[in-house]
């Protein structure tokens, strides 16, 4: 079972675990990241499980070749056999297109503003953070009629602050550019809070209805985390508003 939210609205927000897929160690078991190691029929049928375990055609779901950027495309249907671009936000104006993110400690972020009928999501990572992705794709939703007072924002697993130790300087660099993502790590160590920073660019944007996953991937057995180990599955976290 998947867990699943959804709005009276009609906004749908998911985020996988670790199991009930079919890929072996070390990506065991439900996998659903496709350029980790995995093998492509393991990878495919997990896909196919969880879009059955959640409602959804596996072959309507739009998922990212994701960099670690700021760029975000529209879209209004799954790649279909089409190059898959390299961007970690997507949005549509299409009502029940299911729209992915893959993560494994990064922060997931899943948007709808189910009045215009447009959701995002987008792949915030340390380095999009600081690019600046999710205000991106708050933007692109705009562009195509949401407003930020009416979107709905939900963060799936991700690394705890608590948990994401780094370098003095590298902390120094990212408080520099989104000052609520500065952390300490329960040794005293200096950290980065992703979905803190997601957090505060989102309120700075005008969202205020945000709920943040309480799942630390690295301290969660039930959840893969590449600071634990480094060759590992990927998440996934899905967005879509009903038809």
């Amino acid at each position: 079972m998947i867990p699943q939210h959804e709005t009276v609205s009609g906004a749908h927000f998911a985020s996988t675990d670790r199991w009930g897929g079919v890929s072996a160690a070390p990506y065991g078991t439900l996998n659903l990241g496709g350029a980790v190691g995995d093998d492509p029929a393991a990878v495919r049928a997990n896909r196919a499980r969880a879009a059955r375990a959640l409602g959804l055609d596996p072959a309507g779901v739009v998922w990212m070749n994701q960099v670690h950027g700021a760029d975000v495309a529209v879209v209004d249907r799954p790649w279909d056999g089409d190059p898959v671009p390299a961007v970690d936000g997507v949005v549509t104006a299409r009502r029940g297109l299911a729209l992915a993110v893959l993560t494994a400690d990064c922060t997931p972020v899943l948007l709808a503003d189910p009045v215009a009928g447009v959701a995002g999501a987008a792949h915030a990572g340390r380095p999009g953070l600081v690019a600046g992705v999710v205000p991106a794709t708050v933007r692109a939703m705009v562009a195509l009629g949401a407003a930020p007072s009416r979107i709905t924002a939900r963060t799936g697993p991700s690394v705890c602050g608590a948990c994401y130790e780094v370098p003095a300087d590298l902390r120094a660099r990212v408080a520099a550019a989104v000052p609520a993502a500065h952390a300490t790590t329960r040794q005293g160590t200096p950290a980065v809070d992703v979905a803190a920073g997601v957090r505060a660019q989102l309120a700075a944007l005008g969202v205020t209805d945000l709920a943040v996953s309480e799942v630390c991937t690295l301290e969660s057995r039930d959840h893969f985390s590449y600071r634990r180990a480094r060759t590992t599955g990927r998440l996934a976290s899905y967005v879509w508003l009903e038809g």
